[in-house]
């Protein structure tokens, strides 16, 4: 409840959306990951493509999963602009891996362009709470 009541506090953008959308996008979003990352890892793994292809996915995963425990545990919108810029970055390098290094999973890129397109908002809105709070 604590948390909610910070979150609630901070200043945001009239068009941040509500609060309960968060959880539905995320919920597809990650059966998306689940499926695409899966992919690459278990090709990665088979060595039918090489490590380097899976690196940036296993970085995405790392920044994506440290977003909430940053943004609302420590309550530090700074660090959490910069994980979710990292979560962009490594993103949109895992596409280009796999569009340039692995063309038979370019339904990978295809895949997760709802997560490229999430993701984008969700750095404009981190960075523009950020700029808001500070």
């Amino acid at each position: 409840m604590n948390t909610y009541n910070w979150y609630s506090q901070l200043i945001k953008p009239t068009w941040s959306p509500p609060a309960w959308l968060f959880g539905p996008v995320w919920t597809v979003l990650y059966v998306i990951i689940a499926a695409s990352f899966g992919t690459v890892f278990y090709k990665a793994f088979t060595k039918e493509i090489p490590w380097i292809v899976a690196l940036p996915f296993a970085l995405n995963l790392v920044f994506n999963f440290a977003f909430t425990p940053i943004q609302f545990g420590l309550k530090n919108n700074l660090l959490a602009s910069i994980d979710i810029l990292l979560v962009l970055g490594t993103l949109i390098w895992a596409l280009y891996m796999v569009w340039n290094n692995a063309p038979e999973l370019r339904w990978v890129v295809y895949a997760n362009i709802p997560y490229l397109l999430w993701v984008t908002f969700a750095t404009c809105l981190q960075l523009t709470i950020t700029y808001l709070n500070k």
